[in-house]
């Protein structure tokens, strides 16, 4: 029988466990749940013998992919899955997955509350800012980015974009301006949507040299990974501007200097753009399905290893 182990630090909501167990109990799998560990050996322990296994902020790490004597199929129930050792699953022949557009409209709603908390002065009740008329620049055009333009426009705002992987045509079809580089994206726009993946060519990306080309009172919104931000830089940015404001959905390592930065910066304590409940659970039932087709069809349609 086909055992699927779900590892989850941060569990899926109880509506999504069942009807993940519900699909792979349809489908003659077994299930093995893993939720709320805090010692990594845990998942490494419990990984051995499976032929799937689904994860959420979990690290996929070399040692667990190696220690999956069995296992055919990693699927990360979110659109990132940095957190998952490609070349160690290429290695073994494993294939790897994301769930690609299950939470997007989450994460967007959390950059437009993110936007308006600081906007508004961070509600602790001084003079803020309307959104309406100004202009938000999208940096990367992906399912989120998408998501953050058909919102940004309810606003009122005049949205941009910056993606250099998708065409022109595509992007003016939302009605949303195109911009030809990522410099005239920071050059024109107050606020910035960051949308963008970590990879080798992304990471630190996001420097002093390009935050120096936003105008007066911009504002930076990370939802996407904090690895594509030079930390020195924004730290430096920070001192320079003084009407620069940096809110993110995920804490950088140098959160406690930013701190003196009070009521310009601003980080969740945890990662929170799929944390509602209809991306949880869409996100859940998508990482089942995907791997059921996989194991009875071989259905490679969302693999993100070559």
């Amino acid at each position: 029988m086909t055992k699927v182990l779900i590892a989850t630090e941060k569990p899926f909501a109880a509506a999504a466990v069942e009807g993940i167990k519900k699909t792979f109990t349809d489908a003659g799998f077994e299930t093995i749940l893993l939720e709320k560990y805090t010692d990594p050996t845990d998942l490494i322990k419990a990984v051995g013998d499976v032929d799937a296994l689904i994860i959420r902020s979990d690290k996929a790490s070399r040692q667990v992919i190696e220690a999956g004597k069995s296992l055919k199929i990693i699927v990360r129930a979110g659109a990132g899955f940095d957190n998952i050792d490609l070349v160690a699953a290429s290695e073994k022949g494993i294939v790897a997955m994301n769930t690609p557009g299950q939470n997007s409209n989450a994460v967007a709603e959390l950059t437009f509350g993110m936007l308006v908390f600081m906007a508004r002065a961070n509600f602790k009740g001084g003079s803020g800012t309307e959104l309406k008329g100004k202009k938000l620049g999208i940096h990367a055009y992906g399912n989120v980015g998408k998501n953050v333009a058909r919102i940004a426009k309810g606003f009122d705002m005049e949205v941009y974009v910056f993606d250099p992987f998708v065409s022109k045509e595509t992007i003016e079809k939302d009605g949303v301006n195109v911009v030809a580089t990522v410099e005239e994206l920071y050059s024109n726009c107050q606020y910035i949507s960051l949308n963008i993946p970590a990879t080798e060519k992304t990471k630190k990306s996001i420097n002093f040299e390009l935050l120096a080309k936003m105008p007066k009172d911009a504002a930076v919104i990370n939802t996407a990974r904090k690895e594509v931000i030079d930390e020195e830089g924004l730290k430096k940015f920070f001192v320079a501007r003084p009407d620069f404001k940096y809110i993110s959905d995920i804490m950088p390592d140098c959160h406690a200097e930013l701190l003196q930065f009070e009521n310009r910066y601003y980080s969740t304590p945890k990662k929170q753009g799929a944390e509602t409940s209809e991306a949880n659970i869409n996100a859940g039932f998508a990482a089942a399905n995907q791997i059921v087709k996989f194991i009875k069809n071989g259905d490679k349609t969302f693999q993100v290893n070559k």
